[in-house]
């Protein structure tokens, strides 16, 4: 008996479909951000701020700002700086600017710390940390956020200005603790 010829079978290579390697992104650090269009090179009084890296988790905040030297002479700070917070208009917020973390935290949050003198040399840098709540106790009270840091570095120093890319979105609870300058790991 005559068998019929085995089928044809044609077997292709397994197609391999190459994907991208996973890469988890890091939080962003920013060691420095460049001055705004049009600024001048140096502002007024010789320095310079810039929005560090910052943190939010289950509504704490933390940031990071450093005042840089870009004049030509020394400059010294000892202390806290003034700080006020406006919003997106140039509008006054209002809040509480506190020395530490007292009442916002209890955990370190880098606004701690004793205040000693920083002398920065051209080009150095100083930061100072900043630490509130992102929370809403009372829901007929609007919720304040500031997008403007207006900072006079030291006492008699002309006002600096940051517009920040993240805001200071302090809820309704009205307050902000700040650190004490200290020099910054640049």
């Amino acid at each position: 008996m005559l068998r019929p010829p085995a089928p044809t079978v044609t077997v292709s290579p397994p197609t391999v479909t190459a994907s991208p390697p996973t890469v988890a992104a890091s939080p962003p650090t920013v060691a420095a951000s460049p001055p705004a269009a049009g600024a001048s090179p140096c502002p007024e009084g010789g320095v310079r701020l810039l929005e560090g890296p910052g943190d939010a988790a289950m509504g704490l905040r933390v940031a990071d700002v450093q005042l840089v030297n870009c004049g030509t002479q020394p400059y010294v700070l000892k202390g806290y700086p003034e700080i006020r917070l406006l919003d997106r208009k140039r509008a006054p917020v209002e809040v509480t600017v506190v020395h530490g973390a007292d009442g916002i935290t209890s955990a370190p949050s880098g606004a701690e710390g004793v205040p000693q003198e920083v002398e920065l040399r051209p080009g150095q840098a100083a930061s100072l940390g900043m630490v509130w709540r992102n929370l809403v106790t009372d829901s007929t009270v609007p919720a304040a956020e500031g997008w403007v840091l207006d900072v006079t570095p030291r006492p008699g120093a002309p006002r600096v200005e940051l517009e920040l890319r993240h805001s200071v979105d302090l809820g309704n609870t009205g307050k902000l603790g700040i650190g004490p300058w200290k020099a910054a790991s640049r």
